[in-house]
């Protein structure tokens, strides 16, 4: 595990130690003026020195331990590598629940679905890709944790090749199967495009894929306003291009069972999100998240040939139409002793454990201390 600093500037909060010892060195005992006789006739001494003390030492350190701390809460403080390492065991739905909790005898057992629940939580009914969700936890899990996967004998939704993930994993087969997917026929999507001058220029390569989806000869059903133009009737596509908080009205649209994409630089709700498109190099393009009884789509790239590669090739539109249609793709089967994950993926760094609500407990902790020592009884009239 190693420690960092998000903010090393932080740490410029310690010249406040500075306070504590003036108040300590400042603090004067009540004086009181007492009468006395002349003092013409007494020897003439040599006049006091007066020399640096510190008084109230447990009360002084502790204030300067609580400033030093409350610098380093600024500084953002973060633990690298923290993650937990017990072994990880994926159940894949569909897979014999007996025999899979007899695998899972230590170590964390979860259902391989969105959102990964509990394994003793009721089993999800609706199938996921298997292959997505993989590739999540391998990169959601720290480096060095056992990764196990039970899974059917069959496999409903794949891929068309063996994820490749960054540790090796152990796979497991069992009886059961998996509920198979209705495939539904992709329906052209109708576009209705919303954007600022900042994103015109990304709109006219959705415009362009709209119309290769059309017949030769036949116009695009695609229409272009503003982005704070009227929003299209339920059965069309949002595609909204701007920076910023989507508006309540366009919330409530997605909720009442709309689809709408939305921008990178537009600001979602943090929820579940699962990737709908993956370049070449194997990063999300689009990832989708459930709003109500609709998708939210969103870019997690700007859409310019510098960043975005994918719109100058050929297969673009066929991947945007993919990733707007409610039913992208057949459900594809394959045997799982044929689909175990390869290794070599790439490594994702975990997230950081984030030290700033420990220290917030140990400052708060520190300041009733501090308190206590500072208006106690038996100090007296001290700073």
């Amino acid at each position: 595990m190693t420690p960092a600093l998000l903010l090393p500037l932080g740490l410029a909060a310690l010249a406040a130690l500075i306070v504590p010892l003036v108040i300590h060195i400042a603090r004067r005992s009540e004086q009181l003026p007492t009468d006395f006789a002349a003092l013409r006739w007494l020897r003439q001494k040599p006049r006091p020195r007066s020399r640096l003390r510190f008084d109230e030492w447990p009360l002084l350190i502790l204030r300067l331990i609580l400033l030093a701390l409350v610098a380093l809460w600024f500084a953002r403080p973060v633990l690298f590598g923290a993650g937990d390492k017990t072994p990880y065991v994926a159940v894949v739905p569909g897979a014999d629940a007996a025999q899979a909790q007899t695998i899972v005898v230590e170590g964390r057992g979860h259902w391989l679905a969105p959102g990964f629940p509990d394994l003793k939580t009721p089993r999800p009914t609706a199938s996921a890709p298997v292959a997505s969700l993989i590739r999540q936890l391998d990169a959601r899990l720290p480096s060095g944790a056992p990764l196990t996967v039970i899974v059917p004998q069959v496999l409903q939704v794949a891929d068309a090749e063996r994820p490749r993930l960054s540790r090796p994993v152990t796979w497991r087969v069992v009886s059961g199967s998996m509920a198979a997917r209705p495939a539904a026929p992709a329906t052209v999507p109708p576009l209705s495009i919303r954007t600022d001058p900042d994103h015109a220029a990304g709109a006219r390569y959705l415009q362009a894929a709209a119309l290769s989806w059309q017949p030769s000869g036949r116009p695009a059903d695609a229409e272009t306003a503003a982005l704070d133009g009227p929003l299209p009737k339920a059965d069309r596509r949002l595609i909204r291009l701007g920076a910023g908080t989507l508006p309540p009205a366009v919330i409530q649209w997605i909720e009442a069972g709309g689809t709408a994409l939305v921008s990178s630089d537009a600001a979602v709700s943090a929820g579940q999100r699962a990737v709908v498109w993956r370049d070449a190099l194997d990063r999300p393009l689009i990832e989708v998240q459930p709003l109500g009884a609709g998708r939210l789509l969103r870019f997690t790239r700007p859409l310019t040939p510098s960043e975005t590669p994918e719109l100058l090739q050929a297969d673009f539109p066929v991947h945007l139409k993919a990733a707007l249609t409610d039913v992208a793709v057949q459900p594809a089967r394959v045997a799982a002793a044929d689909y175990a994950p390869l290794t070599g993926g790439r490594a994702f760094d975990p997230a950081p454990l984030d030290l700033k609500p420990w220290l917030a407990v140990l400052i708060g902790l520190l300041l009733l201390g501090e308190r206590w020592l500072a208006t106690r009884r038996s100090r007296g009239a001290i700073p």
